[in-house]
């Protein structure tokens, strides 16, 4: 049994990065002391951008407007996969209520949040699939207010595409606003009067910042990194596929890894050959992004047996993982840590990230080893409650006691002391004694 690596990463050398958290800190002072009007002067600022922050139904009309009847049929029929496939993770999600002694109640409850925060990415690219991604199942879950907010350029304000998918997907609140400033004004609830309880949504190095620096006064999807793919293959496999769903992926930016997991070197070989003309025939902005991902970032590992590459998959945990190898049901039952996962030649990443139902919104750098991607339980709190009767609380109260005591908790163990003193005046317990000895 044998790894062995045909192609291995070689990122650059890059210092610590403390200048993104500091800039992030000091942004978020400033807006946290100056408020609206601190966010309005970033927007102005780093994005050149001076016109209203709250947009209206003008903006929504004028934005389908720009748009073919063909790209807003498009944009309908991702709203609808990513919708039902929300509604059916909905719908797995149940509220119970259990007698787990008599007289002792219990259940669960699915209580939506109130607000959620969307932010969708404009930069290099125009993300109207993340729009979807977001606001669609924040909308399918039950929030009340979801406020969606994605960059502003000078000369064209939001990208009719994400405005478009906005509308349509139930945002109450649109925000013309991006980076530290729109992440800012989402947890304040600034503009809309609606602080989020959760923000999700992808972005760039100081997105991810501020998210993780406010993590805890409002949830999050995940602190994303650079998006990452990998493809596992045999000699089954076609290498021209393989290849253009590798550096597809690549595009995504000069730091987004891809990885070929395969049982054939011949097929690993071919790719790594195929591999510089594909990039070359991109256009020039993906071209400069897949080249030095490809160069920098990329590799290709060789396994002996298919439980290698399992071994290999799972230890890097990866955004997107493709199988394009024989027994598809036996690599699903196999593999364990990935953010999505897609079976066979006839699926690739590209349909999920754009419009065939499971979310694209994904965890990165390793976290697919504890958590998945966003979706509609994001967005809905799993609360429980409990009740008791007299004689629940006789039994239950008794056990408590004796717990606290034994933990030296004897606060707590005094308000079952009170409850069997009172409901049973004429009873003596065994309540314990600090330390845990039986008194």
């Amino acid at each position: 049994m044998a790894i062995t690596h045909l192609k291995k990463s070689h990122p650059p050398q890059q210092a610590i990065d403390t200048a993104t958290a500091e800039t992030v800190a000091r942004m978020l002072a400033e807006i946290q002391a100056g408020g609206e009007e601190a966010v309005r002067r970033f927007a102005r600022d780093l994005d050149g951008y001076a016109g209203e922050i709250v947009l209206g139904e003008a903006d929504f009309a004028a934005a389908e407007r720009a748009l073919t009847p063909g790209i807003k049929a498009d944009i309908r029929f991702a709203r609808d996969r990513v919708q039902d496939f929300a509604r059916r993770q909905r719908d797995s999600m149940h509220e119970f209520r259990a007698e787990l002694l008599p007289g002792l109640e219990v259940g669960q409850r699915l209580i939506p949040c109130q607000t959620a925060g969307c932010y969708v990415p404009g930069g290099r690219y125009a993300h109207a699939a993340s729009a979807i991604m977001s606001v669609g199942t924040a909308q399918v879950a039950g929030v009340k207010h979801i406020v969606a907010t994605s960059p502003a350029t000078r000369d064209h304000g939001v990208h009719p595409g994400i405005l478009y998918a906005m509308q349509l997907c139930g945002a109450h609140t649109v925000l013309a606003l991006g980076g530290v400033q729109a992440v800012a004004a989402l947890a304040c609830g600034s503009f809309s009067g609606h602080p989020a309880d959760i923000i999700v949504g992808p972005g760039n190095r100081f997105v991810a910042e501020a998210k993780r620096m406010l993590f805890g006064r409002v949830g999050i999807d995940v602190v994303a990194g650079p998006t990452e793919s990998a493809v596992i293959a045999d000699d089954s496999a076609d290498p021209v596929v393989v290849t253009a769903d590798l550096i597809g992926q690549a595009e995504h930016g000069p730091d987004s890894p891809v990885w070929l997991i395969t049982t054939s070197r011949q097929l690993g070989e071919a790719v790594m050959r195929l591999a510089p003309g594909v990039i070359e025939a991109l256009p020039e902005l993906a071209r400069k992004a897949a080249a030095a991902a490809w160069r920098d970032h990329a590799e290709v590992v060789l396994c002996d047996t298919r439980d290698e590459v399992v071994e290999v998959s799972d230890r890097y945990a990866c955004e997107h993982l493709q199988v394009m190898a024989a027994d598809l049901d036996w690599w699903l039952a196999k593999l364990s840590n990935y953010g999505s996962l897609f079976l066979g030649e006839e699926t690739t990443v590209a349909y999920g990230d754009k419009c065939s139902g499971p979310n694209h919104i994904l965890p990165t750098r390793g976290a697919a080893r504890y958590t998945g991607g966003l979706s509609v339980g994001k967005f809905i709190k799993t609360v429980t409650w409990q009740r008791l009767t007299r004689s629940a609380s006789r039994e239950v109260g008794q056990v408590a006691a004796r717990i606290s005591r034994l933990e030296g908790m004897e606060g707590h163990a005094r308000t079952g002391d009170v409850r069997l003193h009172k409901y049973y005046p004429q009873e003596r317990f065994d309540l314990g004694s600090l330390g845990g000895h039986p008194g």
